[in-house]
């Protein structure tokens, strides 16, 4: 059974084919989240905390930050894939730099979909949740991140 449980919205993928059970339980009750649930993050929290508000942490490995070691989406060591992802002939979005590909992967999730994840998981409104500032420091960081170290600061 795979249950993804994220700040942000919780996602029910179901049990595997083999082990669907064909007793007459119910299906579980899934929550509806709105985009008012989620706090606004001003970028002047310190780094770790600005992740963890912004729902990041649930979803992502974020190497440098405590508790994002999440398994839904990929791990953002962004430094080092960015440049493959821009690259990629599946990329459909607009960004010419590892910065603007971070942004718009906020802003506008569904411009690439790294393979290997699904798609339509993270929500399109998480920019409205980020002040401009808070979006920079993110995406500063991210695109600093090119292996399992955060950082230098």
């Amino acid at each position: 059974m795979v249950l993804v449980v994220g700040v942000a919205f919780v996602l029910w993928l179901g049990p595997p084919a083999s082990q669907k059970n064909t007793s007459s339980q119910s299906p579980a009750v899934i929550p509806e989240v709105s985009p008012a649930m989620v706090p606004l993050a001003t970028g002047d929290e310190p780094i770790g905390r600005l992740f963890s508000q912004a729902g990041c942490t649930v979803c992502h490995t974020i190497p440098g930050i405590q508790g994002a070691d999440g398994r839904v989406g990929p791990k953002l060591v962004v430094g080092l894939t960015g440049p493959k992802r821009l690259a990629d002939p599946s990329y459909r979005g607009n960004a010419k730099t590892v910065h603007e590909y971070v942004v718009e992967s906020i802003l506008s999730p569904g411009a690439y979909v790294v393979p290997g994840y699904p798609g339509r998981t993270m929500p399109a409104w998480y920019g409205q949740k980020l002040s401009a500032e808070a979006l920079e420091e993110i995406a500063v960081y991210l695109e600093q991140l090119a292996d399992d170290h955060a950082p230098a600061k």
